[in-house]
């Protein structure tokens, strides 16, 4: 067994589930959870962190500050944690109770923004108070993951070509969209290769990243309130939205099986089941969606019957598929704006 001595070197890069059992069509879902953060973020944060150390904005006694919903956070606390910074995280109240209290177990400050901006939502009075508190003390380092061209180079540099490596057949690319960092550095490196892949982009309904009206929205971890400043649109082929009760439907479908994912997970195989269903039943495509984190952070929420009632009402049959809607042709984003 090899030996570490630092957290984020733990990141297994090549664990692929088969969800046919689960949902009965060929669809392999990329783990990104298996390390130490708990996260695809961690890919983003260590990148980030490694770059402002490069270019010498982040230097001893300096304090990290990010706007997160709460996995780039724990990402950034773990690694903040090892290498002797600050870090102080802005979330909002959508955050899992579980997350804040990882990240403040690693000696990270959190702070909850409950008052959204009357036009850019939580997010967008999240991002204003880090740049209040960048203005007030110089110490704080905002990595800014919205615009920080770092995000998607750790996904052209390191989740592309590991799917590549397994799958070098890949048809359709499944990916969410939160700050577009992992859609666009995947999007981008595929678009080098010589075999066409189809890049689609899953998001959740309530989300104004790729045009939709804002509405309010419970899950933490996709989406946005602020149109990311990352994202390329031409570098996607398809768009699917998917409502919050699919996303609860998936994430329950997958534990009835054992395999216990997380909530940006269960948008993602979602959006993925919606769109394989309107293909032509003959069709045989290698597609693989990516997981972006574990169900353990979800258990107050996703997981919770109480809270999913409290937020969605009565839940549904969690057994059955997630219902298949009509996805236009390729030329033409699927935008499913339906709520419940």
């Amino acid at each position: 067994m090899p030996v570490i001595s630092a957290p984020y070197e733990i990141n297994v890069d090549d664990l692929f589930v088969d969800l046919a059992p689960v949902f009965d069509v060929h669809l392999y879902l990329k783990c990104e959870g298996l390390n130490l953060a708990g996260s695809v973020k961690l890919k983003a944060a260590l990148e980030m962190v490694l770059a402002a150390e490069r270019d010498g904005s982040l230097t001893p006694g300096s304090v990290l500050v990010e706007s997160s919903s709460g996995n780039l956070g724990i990402a950034l606390s773990m690694i903040a944690a090892h290498r002797g910074y600050g870090f102080l995280c802005v979330t909002d109240s959508r955050c899992n109770p579980a997350s804040r209290r990882v990240m403040e177990s690693l000696g990270a400050q959190v702070h909850v923004i409950s008052r959204p901006d009357k036009e850019r939502g939580l997010l967008g009075a999240r991002i204003d108070y880090v740049r209040r508190l960048c203005e007030y003390d110089t110490r704080y380092v905002w990595l800014n993951q919205y615009t920080n061209p770092h995000n998607w180079l750790a996904h052209y540099r390191h989740t592309g070509p590991a799917i590549a490596a397994q799958f070098p057949e890949l048809d359709v690319l499944f990916v969410g969209a939160g700050t577009t960092g992992t859609l666009m550095g995947c999007a981008r490196y595929f678009r080098e290769r010589e075999r066409p892949v189809t890049v689609v982009a899953v998001d959740s309904v309530g989300s104004v990243t790729f045009g939709g009206p804002a509405l309010p929205r419970w899950i933490p971890g996709l989406g946005a309130g602020v149109k990311p400043r990352l994202l390329d649109p031409d570098l996607v082929d398809d768009v699917v939205m998917v409502p919050e009760r699919d996303t609860l439907q998936s994430c329950q479908a997958m534990a009835r099986q054992g395999f216990m994912f997380g909530g940006s997970t269960g948008t993602v195989v979602s959006g993925a089941l919606r769109w394989l269903a309107a293909r032509p039943r003959d069709e045989r495509l290698t597609a693989v969606a990516l997981a972006p984190d574990l169900g353990d952070r979800y258990l107050d929420s996703v997981y919770d019957p109480e809270w999913v009632e409290r937020h969605f009402g009565a839940p549904q049959t969690w057994d059955e598929p997630v219902p298949a809607e009509p996805v236009p042709p390729a030329d033409q984003p699927c935008l499913v704006t339906s709520v419940g």
